[in-house]
């Protein structure tokens, strides 16, 4: 059985970066609008063709996702509440969070590219980034 854990805690989740500066979920009701700096979200479940039903917001504890392309999205510091680890393969970000509850924080950005790395091949390797103050 999986142990739901209520503590708060910091997460990270990758959101696509929408054309007027705001931003949503990736695949899942996707057109909804997250507020940066909000309230709490609870969590809803729409179940989508194409994709398993794992209710909750999908984070992870770093800003890695090396499955997922980076372009068009952007990595947020959340608080997650009410959650439940998944553990999935490294390639797909490692250990997954399914919340119930998921504030977003702040955006994160200035990409961060290794010295052996290409800015313009984002699949190069591991990438990191500085977060605002």
């Amino acid at each position: 059985m999986t142990r739901r854990i209520a503590e708060p805690r910091t997460a990270f989740k990758l959101l696509t970066l929408h054309k007027d500066g705001s931003v949503g979920s990736l695949f899942i009701h996707r057109r909804n609008r997250l507020t940066v700096g909000g309230e709490m979200l609870p969590a809803e479940n729409h179940p989508t063709k194409g994709y398993a039903e794992r209710m909750g917001w999908h984070c992870c504890r770093t800003p890695e996702a090396p499955h997922l392309s980076p372009k068009g999205r952007v990595w947020a510091e959340v608080v997650v509440a009410d959650y439940v680890e998944v553990e999935r393969p490294e390639c797909q970000g490692g250990t997954w969070l399914l919340a119930n509850q998921m504030r977003v924080v702040r955006l994160l950005d200035e990409p961060v590219v290794e010295a052996d790395e290409s800015p313009t091949d984002l699949f190069a390797g591991r990438i990191s980034f500085k977060v605002s103050a």
